[in-house]
């Protein structure tokens, strides 16, 4: 899509006058077109028409509105588009005025006729060349480029045509000239608006606003020139429905009035409907007459009854609003019906209010707008309910509803006191005498809530009325606490997520420096257990080498303990291998690997792992060496006589361990866990596994987790 950037500069990049020039020439030209006007106006001086005192104002209102247009955005070319279209109705107005001057010769009439054909047969291609252009006069595709100039050329087609006419100037081909530029201009402005964003698209608004009117006009003009024969000068019909354009042109370029549009607009389009209709009916009624009025007082009155239906038209909407309010005033004693509390709450979910705040709004607005004597909204879940808002105020209270009565209340309806004392006889308690109306508050067959209503006479009953209202504000009032709770649950599962998010990112470095450390300790026992013998090992065999010949007893007793030094670097490694990842669980499995791992333990420790399955790797390891750090930390914090068991079993989707002692245990909410539950903890949560521990002063410790397969 084209941007409005983009298409000024397509146009900064055309050979023309600097955006700083166009403002002195748009001067001249608004001030020439509006001297050629007057200078029209000054020939027929004699005799001048209305008519005439129309042209020149209207060529002088595009002149201005186009010098504005130069004067606020000067890099713009649709300012001096509109003083092009003012130039040349003052051409045409200039020549219509030589013509009609007495004292002209022969050739100031014929260049009358020259200017005359020429300025009212370049109109359509200028108006085209407008509507090509909107908003800033800017046309940046090539093939409307094209357009535009065929059209100036028929256009000219058509100013040569009238001139071969003279004197007589016939308008039929300008009026077809300017309805073929319309339907084409209509077509390249729509596509341009549905493309538009932004203020561009509210400057083309304000155009819309501008046609709109412009419509209005001609209607009312060609009905009322069907049925009472005026107004009898088609040229200046059109030229007074022209006039909002420049105007709405004008307003657009503004960065005050530009955003005022869109209301502006519905209210327009709403009027214009309004007046088409009422046009259309008198039409229909004169056709049905047979005839038109033939009478010019009976046309007089005619019009007049038009008018008078066209202004009542335009003011239906506020007489409307100003009569119902002195109704609602008379018979409800307030200022609005019953029903205005729907409208209000509806209007108040959309603005973001808190909740608390809206549901006292509402209940402030239903006992003014029912004449109640208490408004009051109960909300809460699973019949547990609490009176949150109350008008007037009252204490907060709490009330249970049974398992029996609650489905009988979720599914009831708008309820009267009788009702109320079979299912919720703790809500009619000190009401005794009132008018009380219950209607719950529900949404998808659960119960959110109440509206609870009374008024203290009995003889004010509720009617059919109040009651549907009750109904449809309940309904609407169970959607809003339906949001709040699911705003409510997604603000929970936000935290709890970023909560995870945090415990993950914390996990991972655990994890990172837990690798580094291992790292280092396995290049430590490396350094200081097989490393060591295998380099006295290499010493030996240097010894060895230079004693095979010298003392060869020697050599051969050193080469017997050469090798009972390998089998213990042999053994070193295999044990430093072992810790890493003992080759009996990747061979057998948790439950003979956990077995022979329990006998180097701390504490005497039982293993139970029957029927435990082979599980993938990641899997075994996770429980092992969790397994493992679990019987490390009791050796070290169990005591004396204290013992262990491992436990190992499956169920449906999932492997449980657990590693209990009944050593001295300790308080878990005052001691903490220490780093060792930590790791044990990330090692089972990086394969989406939990872990728990419960402890006791004096009852043991026990350590469970449960992987999911």
């Amino acid at each position: 899509m084209t941007t409005t950037a983009e298409r000024i500069q397509v146009a900064d990049l055309k050979p023309a006058e600097p955006a700083g020039a166009r403002r002195p020439l748009g001067l001249l030209a608004a001030l020439a077109a509006i001297a050629l006007a007057a200078w029209s106006l000054i020939l027929v001086s004699g005799s001048p028409a209305a008519g005439d005192y129309v042209r020149v104002s209207v060529i002088a209102l595009w002149a201005v509105c186009g010098l504005s247009l130069v004067w606020r955005r000067p890099r713009e070319p649709m300012g001096m588009l509109i003083l092009a279209f003012a130039g040349a109705g003052a051409v045409w107005a200039l020549g219509a005025g030589l013509r009609a001057d007495a004292s002209a010769g022969s050739g100031a009439k014929d260049l009358g006729s020259v200017l005359r054909a020429l300025g009212i047969g370049i109109l359509p291609a200028v108006g085209m060349h407008i509507l090509f252009g909107l908003p800033d006069g800017v046309i940046a595709k090539r093939s409307r480029r094209i357009t535009v100039v065929v059209g100036y050329a028929l256009s000219l087609g058509v100013a040569v045509y009238l001139w071969s006419q003279r004197p007589k100037l016939p308008y039929w081909p300008v009026a077809v000239a300017g309805a073929l530029a319309l339907f084409a201009g209509a077509i390249a402005s729509t596509s341009r608006y549905n493309k538009a964003r932004g203020l561009e698209r509210q400057r083309m608004q304000w155009f819309g606003w501008s046609m709109t009117v412009a419509f209005t006009i001609a209607v009312f003009a060609g009905a009322t020139r069907l049925l009472v024969k005026w107004p009898t000068n088609a040229i200046e019909v059109a030229a007074i429905a022209a006039l909002p354009i420049p105007l709405a042109l004008a307003f657009g370029a503004t960065t005050k009035r530009v955003g005022r549009v869109d209301r502006l607009l519905t209210q327009t389009v709403s009027v214009a409907g309004l007046t088409g209709v009422v046009l259309a009916i008198y039409i229909l009624i004169v056709l049905g007459l047979g005839h038109a009025p033939n009478d010019p007082e009976q046309r007089t009155l005619l019009l007049l009854s038009m008018i008078g239906a066209v202004v009542a038209a335009l003011l239906y909407l506020p007489t409307r609003e100003r009569l119902t309010s002195i109704a609602n005033n008379i018979v409800y004693g307030e200022r609005h019906a019953p029903d205005e509390v729907l409208r209000t709450f509806g209007s108040r979910l959309s603005r973001a209010i808190p909740l608390d705040e809206l549901l006292l709004q509402m209940a402030e607005s239903l006992r003014k707008t029912l004449a109640l004597d208490l408004a009051e909204v109960w909300t809460g879940s699973g019949g547990s309910l609490e009176r949150r808002v109350c008008d007037p105020d009252r204490p907060v209270i709490h009330m249970s509803i049974g398992p029996k009565e609650l489905p009988v209340v979720t599914r009831a309806g708008v309820s009267g006191p009788a009702w109320i004392k079979v299912w919720l006889p703790q809500l009619i308690e000190k009401r005794e005498g009132s008018m009380v109306r219950v209607a719950p508050i529900t949404h998808q067959g659960e119960l959110l809530g109440m509206i609870v209503v009374e008024r203290r006479d009995p003889d004010e009953s509720f009617g059919e009325e109040n009651e549907r209202v009750m109904t449809e504000l309940a309904r609407q009032v169970g959607l809003a606490l339906h949001n709040a709770q699911l705003d409510s649950a997604l603000q929970e599962s936000y935290q709890e997520l970023k909560r995870r998010a945090e415990d993950l990112r914390a996990s991972r470095e655990r994890i990172v420096a837990a690798g580094d450390a291992e790292r280092r300790k396995l290049e430590r026992n490396l350094h200081d257990g097989a490393q060591q013998h295998l380099v006295a090992l290499a010493v030996k065999v240097k010894l060895v080498k230079n004693l095979v010949e010298a003392d060869p007893n020697t050599a051969k007793a050193m080469i017997e303990e050469l090798g009972g030094d390998v089998q213990e670097a042999v053994q070193q490694l295999r044990d430093l291998a072992h810790g890493i990842y003992p080759p009996i669980l990747v061979d057998r499995g948790l439950g003979p690997a956990l077995e022979s791992a329990v006998m180097k333990a701390a504490l005497p420790t039982n293993v139970v792992a029957e029927g435990v399955q082979r599980h993938r790797q990641e899997i075994e390891a996770a429980v092992y060496f969790c397994v493992l750090e679990a019987l490390q930390n009791a050796g070290k914090h169990a005591g004396e006589g204290a013992t262990a068991v491992v436990s190992l079993k499956e169920e449906p989707g999932a492997l449980l361990f657990e590693v209990s002692d009944n050593g001295a245990g300790f308080d878990t909410k005052a001691t903490g866990l220490g780093a060792g539950f930590t790791n044990m903890s990330d090692r089972v949560g990086s394969i989406g596994g939990t872990l728990d521990v419960s402890s006791e002063p004096g009852k043991g410790t026990k350590i469970s987790g449960r992987i999911p397969l």
